[in-house]
C-alpha cells in the first residue's frame, strides 16, 4: 500500500470510513466554489468519486491520496495526481490537485501534502512533468501553485463550463525536493 508521511500528515489510499468525512467536505459550498460548476456533492456522488480515484490508482499507478492528520487521525481531504482527461488540449499530462475541508485551510496542510505529492511523482513514479489546473481567481490555489514552484503555461477555458482556467507546470527535474 502506498503511503507518504510528512511531519504532520499521512497521505494514503482510501478507507471505507473516509466516505462520510469526505462527503462533509464535498457538501461545503466554500470548498466546492472553485470546482466544476461549484455545486456541492452528496454522499452517493462522493462514493462514486472515491471509487473512481481508487480505480485510477489501479490503472495508472498513482491517484488521489486521502490526507489524514497524524495528530488526530482526522480526514482533512485529498491531494494527489490524476490524468486531466476533461481538458484534452493539455494531454498527455498528469495533474496535481487538492481539496481540503475549510476547517483545515490556512494551516499549510495543502502545501505540505502537495509538496510530498510532487516528490512522489518524481522519485517513486518517475514523472518528469506535472501540471496544475485552476480557475482564474482562485487565489488560495494560486498561492499553493506558487509555493510549489510551478510556472504559468497557458490560459484556456473549461470545456464544459466555459470559465477561464490557468494551467501551470513544473519540470520535475528542476523540482527542489
Amino acid at each position: 500500500m502506498t503511503e507518504i508521511r510528512t511531519p504532520r500528515l499521512l497521505l494514503r489510499r482510501w478507507h471505507d470510513d473516509d466516505l462520510a468525512p469526505m462527503a462533509d467536505i464535498n457538501a461545503d459550498p466554500r470548498v466546492m466554489r472553485w470546482i466544476d460548476d461549484g455545486s456541492v456533492r452528496d454522499l452517493d456522488h462522493t462514493a462514486e468519486e472515491i471509487e473512481r480515484w481508487e480505480e485510477e490508482w489501479d490503472e495508472e499507478g498513482f491517484g488521489l491520496f486521502a490526507v489524514e492528520l497524524l495528530a488526530s487521525g482526522e480526514l482533512a481531504g485529498f491531494t494527489g495526481l490524476s490524468v486531466p482527461e476533461f481538458l484534452p488540449e493539455v494531454m498527455p499530462a498528469v495533474a496535481i490537485s487538492w481539496r481540503l475541508g475549510s476547517q483545515f485551510w490556512g494551516q499549510g496542510y495543502a502545501s505540505e501534502a502537495a509538496h510530498a505529492t510532487l516528490e512522489f511523482a518524481l522519485q517513486d513514479r518517475g514523472l518528469d512533468r506535472v501540471i496544475s489546473i485552476s480557475q482564474v481567481g482562485d487565489h488560495a490555489s494560486g498561492n499553493i501553485i506558487s509555493k510549489l514552484g510551478m510556472v504559468p503555461e497557458r490560459e484556456t477555458a473549461h470545456p464544459e463550463y466555459d470559465y477561464p482556467l490557468q494551467v501551470h507546470t513544473i519540470d520535475l527535474t528542476e523540482f527542489q525536493a
